[in-house]
């Protein structure tokens, strides 16, 4: 046993941010990630300010931005930022992920940041169809 898990420090290596058009598919990539990326969260995802996840892409990306997201979340990864490009890129997850590896400059302040953000449930609330919505409520009055 190493000596920051000794001390009880979380090992995070490196961090995903995950931008998209709604929580749905951000939600389901973080799922991909694991399943199908293999990566290992070192803590629970937490819920992160579209705006502030788009700026984060515009520092690291060093580029300007072609579309705002409307959800994002972010997480601390164990597995180290190279690794985890890699696994990245043989997967299509249905959001923009970033990486955020320790050279970057955000990364200490981002590191410090993210516990104090809200964890992100990630179960899916089950879709209700229109037709079956109206349905129930035509079922509910007729006596």
């Amino acid at each position: 046993m190493d000596s920051k898990k000794k001390q009880g420090e979380n090992n995070t290596n490196s961090l995903a941010v995950v931008r998209a058009d709604d929580i749905s598919k951000v939600k389901t990539a973080l799922c991909d990630l694991v399943r199908y990326g293999r990566l290992t969260f070192s803590d629970k995802a937490r819920r992160l300010e579209p705006a502030f996840a788009d700026n984060i892409l515009i520092h690291v990306m060093k580029s300007p931005l072609r579309t705002c997201c409307e959800a994002a979340s972010i997480v601390s990864l164990e597995d180290e930022a190279s690794a985890a490009i890699g696994r990245l890129r043989k997967i299509h997850p249905p959001a923009h992920v970033i990486i955020v590896s320790p050279r970057h400059e955000i990364y200490h302040e981002l590191v410090n940041y993210v516990d104090i953000l809200p964890e992100i449930d990630l179960m899916f609330e089950p879709k209700v169809e229109p037709e079956a919505e109206a349905q129930t409520a035509e079922a509910e009055y007729q006596y």
